[in-house]
């Protein structure tokens, strides 16, 4: 189905990154139609300001984070996290750009787990590796969540709702998931998740964007300097699947724990980059966010906060991004033009009784919170 006129225009101003904000406006969030699926189903998006001018924008498909917009020292603003211009393309298929991942992010050994002596087999991409990831063909990233907005002292915000059925992609029990997105007055991104289930199942959800603090289309983030407070990352097999060992950081070139550039000693990491989940804890989640890393762009002066629930973070420099991929714009993406801080339980937990556990039980109710902040380095 063509869009109407309406429909464009509202997409175009919500993905440009080039709209113009005074510096002080009243919070707001704007409901607009950005596609259809190939079935005919609708799929909106929520517009997300706050009170400096910040915006943030989700669509429904996925509960996608298309557009973060932030200002540099200068004033201007750009959207930080990679994107695409149309539905079209994302229903087409893309490297999970801010996308809500579940019900199980990151991998799974074995083809699935047992639960209280019961085999559950979930579907694997690939029979030879026998690994299931990031939730399966079909995820919570490629379904159509509802959306509302909500509305509170001190942010903009949007909620969106998804029920997993019983079995779907092999994982037992019904799931009800809300995400909650919270663009603050703080110029913090917040965004929380909340679920519950009908058996017992693993579940552990994240949010896959792709940060450069220059702006999507800029080139790579090779430059920008990360800090990471971790002593500890997990070992893994030539599958990314984790051995069960933790390894010190220290003397080797995942040692964020002063502030340097990614780009530093990657080229020293198997894989073309990062790829690692780094331990942040061995509980399964905290009862509040406690702050983890640091991103900054000197270039830009765009500084990045991390906060968050979790016990893991997998750090991921978007070794694998191809040209095909492109901005709005017509810019093509590639290799390490994004990084990635997934806030997650840690990979294969299901098979790992050693870490923190990601069974959710009927009765329990399943919190993570992660919360970006953004700031300017004058």
């Amino acid at each position: 189905m063509i869009l109407g006129n309406a429909r464009l225009l509202a997409t175009a101003v919500i993905l440009s990154g080039l709209l113009a904000m005074g510096s002080s406006t009243a919070q707001e969030t704007r409901r607009s139609e950005f596609g259809q699926t190939r079935d005919g189903q609708g799929v909106d998006v929520f517009r997300l300001t706050n009170a400096d001018g910040y915006t943030a924008s989700v669509m429904t498909w996925g509960a996608t984070l298309i557009g973060l917009e932030v200002p540099d020292r200068e004033g201007k603003r750009e959207n930080i996290t990679l994107h695409l211009g149309t539905f079209a393309e994302y229903e087409s298929g893309h490297p999970l750009f801010g996308s809500v991942v579940g019900r199980y992010a990151n991998r799974i050994d074995r083809g699935g787990f047992e639960i209280d002596g019961r085999r559950f087999d979930l579907k694997t991409v690939n029979p030879r590796t026998n690994v299931h990831i990031h939730g399966g063909k079909e995820g919570f990233a490629k379904r159509l969540w509802e959306g509302k907005v909500i509305e509170g002292e001190g942010y903009a915000g949007a909620e969106f709702a998804l029920t997993s059925p019983d079995g779907h992609e092999g994982y037992p029990g019904e799931v009800k998931v809300r995400v909650i997105y919270r663009l603050t007055n703080e110029n913090a991104l917040e965004i929380e998740y909340v679920a519950s289930t009908t058996k017992p199942t693993h579940l552990n959800l994240t949010n896959h964007a792709y940060f450069n603090l220059a702006g999507a289309g800029s080139g790579d983030v090779l430059d920008h300097l990360l800090t990471l407070d971790a002593d500890q990352l997990l070992a893994v097999d030539d599958r990314k699947i984790p051995t069960g060992e933790f390894l010190p950081v220290e003397r080797t070139p995942f040692d964020f724990r002063k502030l340097r550039a990614i780009g530093a000693e990657i080229g020293e990491v198997d894989g073309g980059g990062y790829d690692h989940c780094f331990v942040l804890g061995r509980e399964p989640s905290r009862s509040e966010p406690r702050w983890f890393a640091r991103l900054e762009d000197p270039a830009s002066g765009r500084r990045m906060d991390v906060e968050t629930t979790s016990p893991g973070v997998q750090l991921y420099t978007g070794n694998y991004l191809k040209p095909s991929l492109k901005t709005p714009a017509g810019i093509p993406y590639g290799p390490h033009h994004g990084v990635c801080l997934e806030t997650q339980g840690f990979p294969d937990s299901p098979n790992q009784p050693d870490f923190p556990s990601t069974l959710l039980r009927p009765g329990e109710e399943y919190r993570q919170k992660t919360v970006f902040r953004f700031s300017v380095d004058p």
